[in-house]
């Protein structure tokens, strides 16, 4: 905690010097008040020194001051060979003046710094907000039973599809101990979960501010933070999920940088929610008619990869949103937002058999990586001709995706909200013949584009017992209409290239904590191997116990 000891020092040691100043010659009927308000000061530095906020060397430095002080100020006033000075009368209404200025400024200076008040922390506390929430889950996940075998995958990416090239929507699907395929396509699974999160929020100034939140999860899944049951009662990890500065130095305008929340708005259908974004982001947001239209233009680029030469380029991903914030009647508002996000050498490259022969270090430089990927997107083989080795799959397509959402908040029912949600997006950059060019892949499939329609029915936000909510959901996201490793985890066991249906409702039974049930059937739109005849759906049911705090 600090202090500062300027103010009460000087009235400490001024009031202090002033007594033994008086002291000295007082008359008889005046000492006693004088000795008793020394003594009082006296008393008080001690208590000062008991209380920790002066040093026993420091207080005895300040009255040996004020006796310097004192004595100076009687010589001067002492005229050579005069006789005794008789102090003028100090009037009571004096005294009790020194007194309570004295009193003032101590308890002035105890309000600001907090030490006098009972079961008081310190003032820089209540400037940090923790918050946190944890989910317990039940998930079953049920594969159709026309599902395509995994082994199928394996074949078809070997060449047995229609392009006649190694190519394939679900490398996932091709993991295999020799010739055994090893991913599940067609065996139901339950699993039970966890999520953790806890976060510190905090305000540095009127201007700065910090934040920082660990969670559950691993480090090679960016869209999940679920931690699955049975790990032999193993312990979990806690990631940092976020770690960001923020600057807000008007309130039209926030700057963010580090790991920071999703800054844009949107749904899941092209960023998934638990997804936390690296690099920097900044916000203009004025307002208008007493806060009833409020546009906002949203800016953000961020590192995908770090540069790391001669092995590796960097990649980025910048981006762009406009929209407003419009209650264009009573109880009723209207958000939209016009995204341009642009995937900056993302895309893969056929690798050359010079590189190769040569062991060149930039080899394998257009992996789209395991870590990386869920399923959906368009992947071909950009190993060199004359390499035989394990394949080094990469993305087909270049990706700059125009995203446009909106959602509108009815609130005729308050608390009761009717939110209705539409999302739709496109990839510009999907160009066949350029994909041809490029990767010697000449695919007839494939979407560009994909959209989702959503309604909510209940409380916005369940804080309270009763409090519920009921949702109905449809989407349909094509192979290539946005990077899948960015997009919803759990609608189809994640990735693009699926269509179809959820619904969700969710019940408070207690302050801070409710029920969910949520259930999801997902298909394939076009085949993951490319192969017409290839199929996938899967349904999932997810149930919840969710609190916050």
């Amino acid at each position: 905690m600090k202090f500062t000891q300027k103010p009460l020092h000087k009235a400490v040691v001024g009031v202090f010097a002033g007594l033994l100043a008086v002291g000295q010659p007082a008359l008889a009927d005046d000492r006693e008040s004088l000795e008793t308000l020394r003594e009082t000061t006296l008393n008080l530095i001690d208590a000062l020194v008991d209380q920790g906020i002066f040093s026993r060397e420091k207080a005895d430095a300040m009255v040996k001051a004020a006796q310097a002080k004192a004595a100076k100020s009687a010589a001067r006033e002492k005229p050579k060979g005069a006789a005794p000075v008789r102090v003028q009368y100090v009037p009571e209404t004096v005294k009790n003046e020194i007194r309570d200025q004295l009193r003032q400024e101590v308890l002035a200076q105890a309000k600001t710094e907090r030490w006098a008040e009972p079961n008081a922390v310190p003032a820089w506390l209540d400037r940090i907000k923790w918050e946190g929430d944890m989910r317990v889950r039940y998930q079953t996940e049920e594969f159709a039973k026309s599902n395509t075998e995994a082994l199928d995958y394996i074949f078809a990416a070997a060449g047995a599809n229609p392009t006649g090239g190694e190519v394939t929507r679900a490398a996932g699907f091709l993991t295999n101990n020799g010739s055994a395929a090893t991913a599940n396509t067609l065996e139901n699974r339950d699993r039970y979960r966890l999520r953790a999160r806890l976060g510190v929020l905090a305000k540095v100034s009127d201007d700065w501010s910090a934040g920082i939140r660990l969670a559950t999860g691993n480090t090679t899944d960016r869209v999940s933070t679920n931690q699955t049951m049975g790990q032999d009662f193993n312990k979990y990890q806690l990631m940092v999920d976020r770690a960001y500065v923020k600057y807000d130095p008007v309130e039209w305008l926030t700057a963010t940088g580090g790991r920071i929340p999703n800054p844009w708005f949107s749904t899941d259908l092209v960023w998934d929610e638990d997804l936390n974004f690296e690099g920097f982001a900044a916000t203009i947001k004025p307002s208008f008619a007493n806060g009833d239209f409020r546009p906002f233009l949203t800016l953000g680029a961020f590192p995908l990869r770090e540069e790391n030469p001669p092995t590796r380029p960097n990649r980025w991903m910048m981006g762009v949103q406009a929209g407003t914030k419009w209650n264009f009647a009573q109880n009723s508002r209207l958000t939209v937002g016009l995204a341009w996000y642009e995937f900056d050498k993302l895309e893969g490259l056929l690798e050359t058999d010079a590189d190769y022969t040569a062991n060149s270090p930039r080899y394998g430089q257009y992996e789209y990586g395991s870590g990386l990927r869920q399923k959906g997107n368009t992947l071909f083989r950009t190993n060199a001709a004359s390499d035989v080795s394990a394949t080094v799959w990469g993305l087909a397509s270049k990706f700059r995706p125009i995203n446009l959402t909106a959602s509108l908040d009815l609130a005729h029912f308050d608390p009761v909200h009717v939110v209705l949600t539409a999302d739709y997006v496109k990839n510009i950059a999907f160009d066949r013949a350029e994909i041809r060019r490029r990767t010697g892949v000449n695919i007839s499939d494939g979407k560009d584009f994909g959209y989702l329609y959503k309604i909510v029915v209940g409380m916005p936000k369940l804080e309270k017992r009763h409090d519920w909510q009921a949702s109905f959901a449809y989407r349909y996201l094509g192979s290539d209409a946005t990077v899948d490793a960015f997009t919803d985890s759990d609608f189809g066991l994640g990735g693009t290239n699926l269509k179809g249906y959820q619904l969700g409702l969710n019940y408070g039974v207690d302050q801070n904590a409710w029920l969910s049930l949520r259930w999801m059937s997902a298909e394939s739109i076009e085949s993951f191997s490319l192969d017409p005849n290839h199929r996938f759906a899967v349904d999932l049911l997810q149930a919840d116990v969710n609190v916050r705090f």
